[in-house]
């Protein structure tokens, strides 16, 4: 059985802008051998930050929602029944909650309010460069 994994909006950004980056070879891994779970919260989210302005000098705005696109094919929408309140940063909680909704086994983020939780329910939250070992 292929491992359920949530990867964290700043991870996934980097798999976009920055093909070669540690984050974005993690990803790659995740995609290529494992399930990967998302929630409209956090697929609101990803939007969110690919929409922002910041990015046309990097990449079009069509190749952005391109990506969003393909990760909504790729990815199992996860609904949330049992929302989570668990990280010091609360905007953080819906990565948890699809974890738990999802029944993950991983969580791939660099985000210290996560890592700090390390492991969460039975659920191990990992930086992009262990992962990757």
């Amino acid at each position: 059985m292929r491992p359920r994994i949530v990867v964290d909006t700043n991870a996934l950004v980097s798999r976009l802008l920055l093909p070669s980056s540690v984050s974005a070879q993690a990803v790659r891994k995740a995609v290529d051998n494992s399930i990967l779970l998302v929630s409209e919260a956090t697929m609101n989210e990803l939007a969110d930050v690919l929409a922002r302005p910041t990015f046309d000098r990097y990449i079009s705005l069509e190749d952005r929602q391109q990506f969003l696109r393909l990760l909504g094919r790729l990815a199992e929408f996860v609904p949330i029944v049992y929302p989570v309140r668990a990280c010091r940063d609360t905007k953080d909680d819906k990565f948890l909650e699809v974890a738990l909704n999802g029944k993950a086994t991983l969580i791939l983020t660099g985000d210290a309010d996560l890592l700090a939780l390390n492991p969460w329910q039975g659920i191990a939250i990992v930086q992009p460069t262990k992962y990757l070992k």
